[in-house]
């Protein structure tokens, strides 16, 4: 069934305002899009949201899996045309408009539900999929609405994504094993002689350090690449990735320079700092690049 123009203006300020709330480094390299490309975004997220939404709140892990289950089925009502409230609606049209495949959604939803089912990685391959599945497929998602020509955009994007997934697992292990969630590999903690003991103790010493120095080396190794998608990109879009990969890696800067203590405080960005990001990486992504599409 068609949604009327009232209904869609509607559905995407609902969308827009979920993202405004909830979005901190987000929201800023958003408003860097076209207006037509920054609505579908701000449907992409509010579904993210949804998602994370239903993962986050207090009540038994049953229910949380059935609302993820609730949440799939929405998804692939969406997807036939039969869109229910205004996050679906938005996110019906934007899928239509810019050819996004359902499984990318349906994959967001996999990795939120890992989870509620998983608590412990034993190696990277075992953390690339989950990264995968959070972060790297909504960059897919996204790389429609920015458009793209090249089929090695893809490889980027999810490289660009799983840089920035690192980064939020390094900066919030604190938080993460409040939640007896250890997103750290395993066979890593043990090779660098610390333990998960340690880990919920608080213990910053040297094995830490090293432990965290490998995920810093490997998130550095994705910044690379997914910085290689900026001149796959029309001017007019490239901005969003490379503000957000920038502000992210701000972030891995400023957990290298405090020694990797991620203890005392959560590692951030101010407003203005974010804000002076925004504004320089938009202005740079405006110049020529010795690559990007015709």
């Amino acid at each position: 069934m068609a949604r009327t123009v009232p209904q869609l203006h509607t559905a995407y300020r609902e969308c827009r305002l979920i993202t405004r709330r909830a979005a901190t480094n987000f929201y800023y390299a958003f408003i860097t899009l076209p207006a037509r490309k920054r609505r579908a975004i701000y449907a992409t997220y509010a579904f993210c949201r949804l998602c994370d939404d239903a993962s986050d709140v207090q009540m038994p892990r049953e229910e949380k899996l059935a609302r993820l289950d609730s949440l799939r089925s929405s998804l692939s009502a969406a997807y036939t045309g039969r869109p229910d409230g205004p996050v679906f609606t938005a996110l019906a049209d934007t899928a239509s408009v810019f050819e996004i495949p359902e499984e990318y959604f349906q994959e967001v939803v996999s990795g939120v539900e890992m989870d509620l089912t998983k608590t412990r990685y034993q190696d990277f391959d075992e953390l690339r999929t989950y990264c995968y599945r959070v972060a790297s497929v909504v960059g897919l998602a996204c790389l429609h609405i920015f458009g793209f020509s090249e089929p090695r955009a893809r490889e980027y994007a999810v490289d660009l994504g799983l840089a920035m997934q690192i980064t939020n697992i390094m900066r919030d292990v604190q938080e993460d094993m409040e939640r007896d969630r250890v997103y750290l590999p395993l066979d890593e903690i043990r090779s660098t002689g610390y333990s998960v003991e340690e880990l919920r103790q608080r213990v910053l010493n040297d094995p830490f350090r090293g432990l965290m120095a490998i995920q810093a080396r490997r998130a550095r190794a994705y910044y690379e690449s997914g910085a290689k998608l900026m001149p796959l990109l029309s001017p007019r879009s490239r901005a969003c990735p490379a503000v957000l990969g920038r502000l992210y890696s701000l972030i891995l800067d400023r957990i290298e320079r405090q020694s990797f203590d991620v203890f005392t405080g959560r590692v951030g960005l101010s407003r203005r700092e974010k804000y002076l990001v925004t504004v320089q990486t938009w202005i740079r992504s405006l110049l020529p690049m010795a690559q990007h599409p015709t």
